[in-house]
């Protein structure tokens, strides 16, 4: 799985300062405990963005917050084509007891079940009874539901089943994932959402919602590589977790997501490369340059105007550079304008604005100066 417990030190530290209302992001690097497919964007130690809410509140609100941010997340970063897919610990569990599944096998059984998105079914079953032991009828009793998946109609559909409404798990897990998607809806954001129960997270310490974002086929055929680079975002609600660390143990509710940066940054390097655009590296607005020698003086004074104004300026540090090495270091850094200051601008009290993108030249008035390059920068 791509998460690894981020949320173990988490826990630890709100168990330790005695916090029980807190939210939050952090980024950091965090280390794998299995051998990594480095080729795959898994690496041994990579950087990570956990959100957590963690807190008494009612049912599923910070929930659909948690999957609002990572939809939102998503979508902005134009990574093509994503599914959500949700699922409660307590539907897989109630699932397992309605199916057969011995308590003492839960857990295996469901690390087979979270196998489904790289195994078909019958590679999955055949885990199950031949390596696990589970009996024929179980698996397939098991097979009937795992491979279901869709919105609030399946949840409808699910909380009038003869054998799941009779499980108190189940029935728990369901009301509050026909909550979720209520609040989903709310948001806007079930066409990207699908309720799957096949989804298991392997990881015990989940205790209701678990949720996994998936990549799906990228927009460039030409790379094989690319066709699903599987998990990019997980996470899930874990209220046991800081129980175990207070001395008193203190239940705080918790729900979180971690989101695999490398991952994505991997991802967004193939497309740039694929596109071969170049990536803007900085955010400099503008460098301050000049056209002819012994202008170093002006172009000091100009770019702390411009610093002093909240402008992001940048200047060559050489008293004499050449007008082509400053316009090239724009184009090699992606700096958007030149403010270019020479003898006869000076005279009329005015500066070369250069769009670097499209070469075209304007004099403004100096006074004017920081105003155009806040509306020739400002994000359309």
């Amino acid at each position: 799985s791509l998460t690894l417990p981020s949320q173990v030190p988490f826990a630890r530290y709100l168990a330790m300062n005695k916090i029980t209302n807190i939210k939050r992001y952090h980024i950091a690097k965090v280390y794998r405990r299995d051998n990594p497919a480095m080729t795959r964007g898994r690496y041994r130690e990579f950087y990570q963005c956990d959100f957590d809410i963690a807190g008494q509140f009612d049912p599923m609100i910070p929930d659909a917050e948690c999957l609002k941010i990572v939809h939102e997340i998503l979508s902005d970063l134009q990574l093509g084509d994503f599914l959500i897919k949700v699922n409660d610990r307590r539907i897989l569990d109630g699932m397992f007891a309605v199916c057969g599944v011995p308590d003492s096998k839960f857990r295996t059984i469901c690390s087979s079940v979270d196998k489904l998105d790289k195994m078909p079914w019958e590679e999955v079953r055949s885990e199950m009874v031949g390596e696990k032991g589970l009996s024929p009828e179980a698996a397939d009793h098991i097979g009937e539901y795992v491979q279901l998946h869709g919105g609030l109609d399946l949840i409808e559909r699910l909380l009038q089943d003869p054998k799941l409404s009779q499980n108190k798990l189940a029935k728990e897990g369901l009301g509050d994932m026909k909550l979720l998607f209520e609040y989903l809806t709310l948001f806007g954001i079930t066409g990207k959402i699908s309720f799957d129960l096949s989804l298991a997270r392997g990881l015990d310490y989940y205790t209701g919602v678990i949720f996994e974002a998936v990549l799906l086929q990228q927009e460039n055929d030409h790379v094989e590589e690319s066709v699903s680079v599987g998990s990019v975002a997980g996470g899930g609600r874990y209220d046991g977790l800081v129980g175990m660390f207070d001395p008193k143990g203190r239940k705080v509710p918790c729900v979180g997501v971690s989101i695999g940066i490398e991952r994505i940054f991997s991802i967004l390097e193939q497309k740039v490369e694929a596109s071969e655009e170049k990536i803007r590296t900085t955010e400099t607005q503008v460098l301050v340059a000049s056209a002819q020698k012994k202008l170093l003086e002006e172009r000091l004074k100009l770019i702390s105007e411009l610093w002093d104004a909240g402008i992001k300026a940048e200047v060559l540090y050489k008293k004499n550079p050449k007008l082509l090495n400053q316009l090239q270091y724009c184009e090699d850094t992606g700096i958007p304008l030149v403010a270019i200051v020479g003898e006869q601008e000076l005279k009329d009290g005015v500066v070369k604005l250069r769009v670097v993108a499209t070469r075209e030249e304007v004099n403004v008035r100096r006074e004017s100066l920081v105003e155009e390059i806040r509306m020739r920068t400002s994000r359309p």
